[in-house]
């Protein structure tokens, strides 16, 4: 049914998939879940974080070195033009640096109604409260990003073919990445996984997959055509002079009915 939604790995360690139905939430669920760590998280905080997840489209990497305007500047307006999340993105500060503008970015986002994703770094990510971290192949392993996040985290996972794709699945992650789809401005990549990569993951996962690498104004018509309904974009938006409408034109293609 359409007041279904899907959140598998969204904040649960020790379920593969769990339905939320919205109009029941207040009735039909516990003040409490009960989970084999013996942590214990608030059931509407978790469906709330997982449905906002579910409803997201647009999705927003930030480094404020790539940013034509300030990093602040760059995220409201791209929140004012419909991005739902914002990861923050920065390989190049230390550690003091770069936690104290993940707790700017926190503020901010918080202040927008944006979830926020710390990129890499599930310690910077619990320190400066984001909702998640997002995970490379390389990164931390998705179970002990978990362990040291809780349950109720969102942990992205990049992929980049059909079995990176099945073991973030397994494993439980909150969503995807995948691509990606054309080569980027923001990062550089050996090969691409294409349109044929979108199509297949698309088809496969109820998981919310987000559309990667390269993604503009000029291709999003391809990618939309492959099956995604949700990207991730960077310099498309950040290098923008007006970054709400690139914002505003790339939500334009990602609208269902």
């Amino acid at each position: 049914p359409g007041d279904r939604v899907a959140c598998a790995g969204a904040g649960y360690a020790n379920h593969a998939e769990v339905i939320f139905t919205p109009k029941h939430l207040a009735t039909r669920l516990p003040d409490t879940v009960a989970f084999d760590s013996g942590a214990f998280a608030t059931v509407g905080a978790i469906a709330l974080q997982g449905v906002r997840l579910a409803d997201a489209k647009l999705y927003v990497l930030v480094t404020e070195a790539r940013c034509r305007a300030s990093l602040e500047g760059t995220i409201r307006e791209a929140v004012a033009g419909g991005a739902d999340v914002i990861q923050l993105r920065e390989k190049d500060l230390d550690d003091r640096a770069l936690l104290a503008r993940a707790r700017e970015v926190r503020q901010l986002t918080r202040r927008l109604g944006a979830l926020f994703i710390v990129n890499d770094r599930p310690d910077i990510a619990i320190l400066a409260e984001a909702d998640g971290v997002h995970l490379g192949q390389e990164d931390l392993p998705l179970q002990e990003a978990r362990r040291l996040l809780g349950p109720d985290a969102l942990i992205g996972v990049s992929t980049h073919n059909a079995a990176q794709l099945e073991r973030a699945i397994l494993e439980g992650a909150s969503y995807v990445g995948v691509g990606p789809v054309f080569p980027s401005g923001s990062k550089t990549f050996a090969a691409l996984a294409g349109l044929d990569y979108v199509r297949h993951a698309t088809a496969t996962t109820s998981l919310p997959a987000f559309a990667l690498g390269g993604i503009t104004l000029d291709n999003v018509n391809q990618v939309v055509a492959a099956g995604a309904q949700r990207i991730a974009v960077s310099q498309a938006l950040c290098a923008a002079e007006d970054p709400r409408a690139v914002a505003r034109a790339l939500r334009r293609w990602l609208q269902t009915e």
